[in-house]
């Protein structure tokens, strides 16, 4: 009876094209994929990654319909045929270097957040006509900056109070002390007059914050490094989680159909400027805190990724990321007459 289940699942799914497994919505996926020294390809049908292990090729399954994004890592290629089906089934695909870090792109320099993005001509433009309603009015961009604030605060205090896996991992915080933080970076936040300040306020709760979460493991001492200076774990780590929280960014703005230069606090010097704000929300709540655990516990990169990854899963940090953009583009209202 087994074996019959079994033969009628996979008939089912030989009928099925990479255009029926789509309707997997993007914010239910459950795969982030970083993979390095491997071939990605089109194997029967299906779209695997091929690795050596001596005289023996071994062939791995990536489910595209249940996957984000892809970054491909030091030592990997990819067929136009494998392309071809991950686009079909809405996988964003970004090349990286080695811990998935930084970024790179055949056509931009490797200090841009930029992904190969899935094309078609049938994107919805419901969430970008509502975007561009209000983003040429500089107070109510201003005022989407500040949502995006205020929730990140939200989800921030929600997971470093609550999260039990933070907790049960020895990430052991004052209470006291984080309400005051936060409660002050939101009197700041609302108080802000112009993009520039609010930049000002994000900065300083999170050099704050560095230093909470490195006192919550007795990491030592800690000093923020520019992206690739660093050689502490803790900042390996911050950068390569970070960059799994872009993969989202990008994940949800393709997924609503907004550009990426269409940001409202990160957008004066960066072309992938909506992709930092929607990681914002995210990245400070779920990957600083995994970072730090991490660092302080002596876990390679693939431990980290791993824990990252379920982090961001468990979370649904997709959802809020996707939901958050959607409210600020159907509430906002510009100024202008």
């Amino acid at each position: 009876m087994i074996e019959v289940i079994q033969c009628l699942l996979i008939s089912a799914m030989h009928k099925l094209t990479p255009s029926d497994l789509k309707t997997i919505l993007h914010s239910k996926r459950a795969n982030i994929y970083y993979l390095e020294h491997c071939r990605v390809l089109v194997n029967g049908g299906r779209v695997e990654y091929l690795t050596e292990e001596g005289n023996r090729s071994l062939y791995w399954n990536i489910p595209i319909a249940n996957t984000t994004c892809v970054l491909m890592g030091t030592g990997t290629s990819i067929t136009q045929a494998a392309m071809r089906e991950l686009a079909k089934s809405g996988v964003l695909v970004g090349f990286s270097g080695d811990g998935g870090t930084p970024l790179f792109s055949a056509t931009e320099r490797d200090t841009d957040i930029v992904w190969f993005l899935p094309q078609s001509e049938y994107r919805p433009t419901e969430y970008l006509q509502a975007w561009v309603g209000f983003w040429f009015d500089e107070t109510a961009r201003l005022a989407a900056a500040k949502v995006i604030q205020n929730t990140r605060i939200a989800f921030l205090r929600k997971h470093w109070l609550r999260e039990r896996g933070f907790v049960e991992s020895g990430f052991a915080i004052s209470p006291a002390q984080l309400e005051s933080m936060l409660l002050g970076a939101t009197e700041t936040i609302m108080g802000a007059t112009d993009v520039n300040s609010l930049l000002t306020a994000e900065a300083r709760l999170t050099k704050q914050l560095f230093k909470l979460a490195a006192r919550a493991v007795d990491y030592g001492e800690f000093m923020r490094a520019k992206r690739g200076t660093g050689t502490d774990p803790a900042n390996r780590f911050l950068d390569h989680g970070n960059y799994l929280a872009y993969g989202l960014g990008a994940t949800a703005t393709w997924v609503l159909g907004l550009p990426h230069g269409l940001a409202v606090l990160h957008g004066k010097t960066r072309r992938g400027g909506l992709v930092f704000d929607a990681a914002d929300l995210v990245k400070d709540a779920l990957i600083m805190p995994q970072a730090f655990l991490s660092a302080a516990q002596g876990d390679d990169e693939q431990a980290f990724r791993k824990a990252a990854i379920d982090m961001l899963t468990r979370a649904e940090a997709l959802d809020l990321i996707i939901d958050t953009l959607k409210q600020i583009a159907l509430t906002t209202e510009s100024g202008r007459p």
